[in-house]
């Protein structure tokens, strides 16, 4: 494939965000992993701990986010996506390999999920894989449409952990699994692991550069750089995503979607795009204490909000059609169709923009399953 060496980890200097962490902690059951190795090779200076059997971290970090944390994780590798029956979940399945960003995004559900800013990897890959295979390998007939990047960017830790260049090779033996990379950052040193392009959905978050530049604040990639990343993968033969989640509202929101929207289509076609997802900006109610703490300056949590029947707070549904009209219009004047789809919305919500529901479509589940494959 055309990926330069400078893609390569190690072959350049870390970025400015994994450049900040200053203390590694690592499982004594994992302390010599290859991801441990690995780590330890790329992040020579830094001072290691490692934790005796039962040992956790209480007592040993601070609240600042510059801790990585190399843990052999007990739990389920392999898990649905944390949707509600209440709204229409899209239906992926979760790879699971680690907890927290090191980016600074005001608006992240990541904040109130999580109990500590410690980042968390799971090096204990050999599980992983034995978990994996056993899920994947008893029906080779049975599709899944899998991702990592619901609760860490699926490409943030690259340069230091090779997760993502790992998890495409081990699953190069499973046709019957299209795993989508989810991220807000250009990494493409995985891109060489692969050897089905039609089985890897390299994906990018995108927002409105106004929502890019003010609430975004953690050295992610510009949305240039986002989008030249995903022309690039067209390039090598692969079909990429593209997520609008959160959409904000904001004063001149509507020129400011349209511009994104536009640039888009400057570096892909239609045709190049597997599917595209629109969500409004949602949270759990203790999301709003930590950005009024951690972003003063954000202003967008104090718009028309009222309690969803899953318990988050949720714009206004006229407000939020009014927003999904408007770039589901700008999206189908491109050519872009069946490709959009909603993030955790209700038929209703379906029926008034869309003009059809999910059942029409065999399914939202189903619908994005055969997109993901083709």
């Amino acid at each position: 494939m055309n990926v330069s060496s400078s893609a390569t980890p190690g072959k350049r200097e870390l970025p400015a965000y994994l450049r900040s962490i200053k203390r590694v902690y690592v499982d004594h059951a994992v302390e010599n992993s290859p991801m441990a190795q690995r780590v330890r090779t790329r992040l020579p200076h830094v001072p290691w701990t490692v934790l005796e059997p039962g040992q956790n971290l209480d007592g040993l970090i601070s609240g600042s986010g510059d801790s990585l944390y190399l843990k052999e994780y007990k739990g389920t590798f392999l898990r649905f996506c944390p949707g509600t029956r209440y709204y229409r979940c899209c239906g992926y399945r979760i790879i699971h390999i680690g907890e927290n960003c090191p980016l600074k995004c005001s608006y992240c559900i990541l904040q109130a999920y999580f109990q500590d800013p410690v980042l968390k990897v799971w090096a204990n890959q050999e599980d992983l894989w034995r978990e994996l295979d056993m899920a994947f390998g008893h029906d080779p007939n049975k599709r899944f449409r899998v991702g990592t990047g619901e609760y860490t960017d699926s490409l943030v830790l690259e340069p230091l952990t090779g997760y993502s260049r790992d998890l495409v090779a081990f699953l190069k033996d499973y046709d019957n699994v299209c795993l989508e990379l989810k991220s807000k950052v250009v990494n493409l040193s995985w891109m060489d692991a692969v050897t089905r392009t039609d089985r890897v959905l390299p994906a990018w978050s995108l927002n409105a550069p106004y929502v890019a530049s003010h609430e975004e604040l953690g050295q992610s990639a510009s949305l240039e750089e986002r989008l030249a990343a995903a022309k690039t993968c067209v390039e090598n033969g692969f079909r990429v995503c593209l997520h609008f989640d959160p959409i904000i509202r904001f004063e001149g929101w509507q020129q400011g979607y349209t511009d994104i929207i536009d640039m888009i289509f400057d570096y892909v076609r239609p045709e190049d795009i597997a599917y595209m997802s629109l969500g409004s900006f949602r949270c759990m109610p203790e999301l709003k204490t930590v950005i009024e703490r951690d972003f003063p300056a954000s202003t967008f949590i104090y718009d028309e909000f009222i309690p969803g029947i899953d318990g988050k707070q949720r714009l206004l549904r006229s407000l939020r059609v009014e927003q999904f009209r408007h770039m589901v219009n700008l999206l189908r004047s491109k050519g872009m169709d069946r490709q959009l789809y909603f993030c955790m919305e209700s038929d209703t919500v379906w029926k008034d923009v869309f003009g059809y529901t999910v059942k029409d479509l065999g399914g939202l589940s189903q619908h994005l399953l055969a997109r993901a494959f083709g």
